[in-house]
């Protein structure tokens, strides 16, 4: 599933082709994705003009002039391609939701999995929609901080990996960059999140801003289904330590001059990689 970075590059890429212009045509080509499209979906938007896209946690948030707000979530295989005007290509295989601009830009939803989602509410009514109603802190925004990523982590004993995971307390963090950001802060990924120091928590919360914007910049991580929208890959993926990298030498151990292999285990159905030697357990 897409995660912060790679949600940020495709709003940004969003933004500079669709920001201030309308749409002049809605075409959706199925009945749902993981829920049924909305109701009203090719008219209610019809000739309106985008006056802002945001992010919220891994939602894709499309502003109208009129009051109305499209969210977008890519699920599992969802992506979304902007082909430049006047360009006459051919439909993609399992384009279910495809928007033309005033601008002749045409923006494709392509889900084979269909485990994505499309919602349409008012703009106002945005804090009652069960998908954003409950999201946590934005990782980037100047409310996170130590002391408060200290706050939410003290209320529980929860593997820190599962409490980082977790929506309601921080949102748009997935597998790949807690692996990672608990990796560069030496910190076990099983321990019990109210187990952190006052100096480990300063360090993770750095390390958390320091990797996404690392991960921005880099376009995301590609490992399966994800690309921007102009069909390129991410490449934050080879900037991996631990990530997928179960059996390899730990880049870190090997800077010191010995070898520890990466290892994998799973919490919570999701695979965990790290480092045994530089990630220790606290001792009971």
């Amino acid at each position: 599933m897409p995660e912060l970075p790679e949600v940020e590059t495709i709003l940004q890429s969003m933004k500079a082709s669709l920001k201030g212009h309308s749409l002049s045509s809605v075409e959706v080509n199925r009945p749902d994705l993981r829920l049924p499209f909305p109701p009203g979906l090719s008219t209610i938007l019809l000739h309106q003009t985008i006056i802002q896209l945001r992010r919220r946690a891994k939602y894709i948030l499309m502003d109208f002039q009129h009051g109305w707000t499209l969210l977008i979530h890519l699920g599992m295989s969802g992506r979304l391609f902007i082909d430049p005007a006047r360009q006459n290509l051919p439909p993609r295989k399992h384009e279910h939701l495809v928007l033309w601009t005033s601008n002749d830009h045409r923006v494709a939803l392509v889900d084979p999995r269909r485990f994505g989602m499309v919602c349409l509410f008012q703009t106002e009514q945005e804090h009652q929609q069960p998908q954003l109603a409950h999201l946590g802190v934005e990782p980037l925004s100047d409310q996170f901080t130590a002391e408060a990523l200290a706050a939410t982590l003290v209320t529980t004993r929860m593997p820190i990996k599962n409490a980082l995971l977790d929506q309601r307390r921080i949102v748009g963090l997935g597998n790949i960059y807690v692996c990672e950001a608990l990796f560069r802060a030496r910190i076990h990924p099983a321990r019990a999140a109210d187990s952190l120091s006052k100096a480990e928590t300063k360090r993770l919360c750095s390390l958390i801003v320091e990797i996404l914007q690392t991960a921005i910049a880099a376009g995301g991580s590609t490992l399966r289904d994800y690309v921007h929208t102009d069909g390129q890959p991410g490449t934050f993926q080879t900037l991996h330590l631990v990530y997928g990298r179960e059996g390899q030498p730990c880049p870190a151990c090997l800077a010191k001059g010995h070898s520890t292999p990466i290892q994998r285990m799973t919490q919570s159905s999701r695979s965990t990689f790290f480092c045994p030697h530089c990630q220790k357990k606290l001792r009971k």
